[in-house]
Parts: C-alpha cells; structure tokens; sequence
C-alpha cells in the first residue's frame, strides 16, 4: 500500500469499507476516487506552491465559498496538505466540449465573477496576469532555468498585451479555465479547482477558456458576446485577443518554473512548455495580423 493510501485511509470522515482508486489528469497535484458507505469523494493531495503564488488555505476558503454559491461540489473534509470533496459523477471537458457549450460557459463565468464576492471571506488576493509573469521570469532567472535566455523577450512581449487591455471592472475570477476545469452532470455545470482564484479582470477568465479550447475568432466573438450581453466592440475584440496571448505565455511560463520545481508522475514539463509556446506564437500570428507587428 503507497503512502497516499495510508494516509487517505487514516482520514477520520468515513463510513464503511473503503476502496480507493487514482484518479489520472492532474498536472501538479495528486487526486485519487474513493467510496465508502456514504459514496463516492475525491482525495486531492497538494502542498503551497509559493513560486506559484499557490496557498492551499486560501484554496479551501475558495472551494468552500464556491460550493455555497452553488458552483463547485461540496468541500467534505480538510486540512493541511489534503481536501476531500464529494464525486459527481459528472463529465469532464475536453477542449471540444468547452467550444460546443461555450454560450453555457460564457453565463456560467458572468454569475461566478458577479456572484462570488459576496461569498469569499479573508484577506483579499488579486490575481493579474502581468504581475504573474515577471514574477515567474524572475523564479526562471533565479533557478537558471534551461528558457532564461528567452525571458527579455517574453517580458517585452508580456508589457505590450498589457497594453493591450481594456479597462474593465474588477471581478472574482477562476484564473485557471483549463477544459478540465469544468464538469457537466448532464443538467449542468460546475467548476473545480481553485488555486488560482482571487480578484482579477474578467478578460483573463475570457481568453484562457478561448485559447485553451482553441476557439476560433467566430466562438470567441460568441463567447464575448453572451458574457457581455453584446456584440463586443473593436476595443474588447482587441483586448481579448491580446490576453489569449498572455494567457498562453502564462501557461508556458507555469511549465517553466514547474521544470523546476515539481514532479508529477507521468507528466513531461518541458513538453508542456513546447505545446504552450508552439500555442503562443500561433495565437500572436494571428493577433499580430490584425492587430499590426509588436
């Protein structure tokens, strides 16, 4: 029996026999599904990843806030290390999904950057794109990551799409619209993981379900337009196209600083960092074709 194991069976919220399986997908924490006389729940092992700006007990405050605000499933169980939430059974999204239900997801982000604020407690954290990004080109520069010669680049890159932005007001956003991230009972959806959660721009929830699903200019402009409740205007069609590309440098990035600083079984960083960075310049071609040369 692995460690995990014996640590899931050492939880003290059970009914019955347990029986445990790993659940496979996570890029830089462990999940596993385990029933018991209750039913079935979702173990999730994971530490603070501070060169993430990743703080787990402002993610249980999160998770916690969005189950009570009817967007995630219930928090069961927690503390330092581990979070137990209830399994629904329900379908996880592919890319393909999140582009044929985006009018769904573009009203399901509209309720969850309006509706969260009222429900998430403590010291407020923002998350802002930019910031993220020099902050990672410094953990880079720091660990003399294989990518530091790069970073001037990105980081030039990373001002000008900042640029870029529309002003728009601050809202509560997931910050990590990975398709995963959103399941589908059949009924409806729900949203999960929340590690990157806090006060942003609701543009940066906007691109990075668009790029991350590879929508194309047409689902991106229906996406807009059900969030914004019309047909978004030259500065946000702009904007939007702008931070898909901060979007994918960010995840890039993410992949960088992981190289360096995690270990998941199965998963391969540096070509994580590749399909982002090949995803990046193809995004900037197409930006930078409308858009001019930057």
């Amino acid at each position: 029996m692995s460690t995990s194991e014996e640590r899931i069976r050492a939880l003290p919220l059970w009914s019955g026999a347990v029986t445990i399986a790993p659940l496979k997908g996570g890029i830089s924490n462990e999940s596993w599904l385990v029933e018991d006389g209750r039913g079935r729940h979702v173990v999730r092992f994971g530490k603070d990843y501070p060169f993430h700006h990743v703080f787990r007990d402002r993610e249980v405050m999160v998770a916690r806030a969005a189950c009570e605000a009817g967007f995630a499933p219930e928090l069961q169980f927690a503390e330092p290390g581990v979070m137990v939430t209830e399994y629904l059974g329900a379908k996880t999204y592919g890319a393909e999904d999140v582009r044929a239900n985006r009018a769904r997801i573009a009203t399901l982000m509209r309720r969850f950057h309006e509706e969260m604020p009222r429900h998430v407690s403590g010291p407020g954290f923002m998350f802002w794109a930019f910031h993220v990004i020099r902050d990672y080109a410094r953990t880079l520069t720091a660990g003399r990551s294989r990518m530091t010669a790069e970073l001037p680049r990105y980081l030039d890159l990373a001002e000008q799409l900042e640029r870029a932005q529309a002003p728009l007001p601050i809202i509560f956003g997931h910050n990590d619209l990975l398709p995963a991230n959103f399941l589908d009972d059949g009924d409806r959806l729900w949203l999960i993981d929340f590690e990157y959660a806090g006060f942003s721009t609701a543009m940066f929830d906007l691109a990075g379900a668009a790029s991350n699903a590879d929508m194309s200019a047409e689902e991106s402009d229906e996406l807009l337009s059900v969030y914004f409740g019309s047909r978004p205007d030259a500065s946000i069609r702009r904007s939007h196209a702008a931070m898909q590309c901060a979007s994918l440098l960010r995840e890039a990035m993410w992949s960088m600083v992981s190289e360096l600083h995690l270990s998941a079984p199965g998963v391969d960083y540096a070509a994580y960092t590749a399909e982002n960075l090949e995803k990046l310049e193809a995004t900037l071609e197409t930006y930078q074709s409308t858009y001019g040369k930057l």
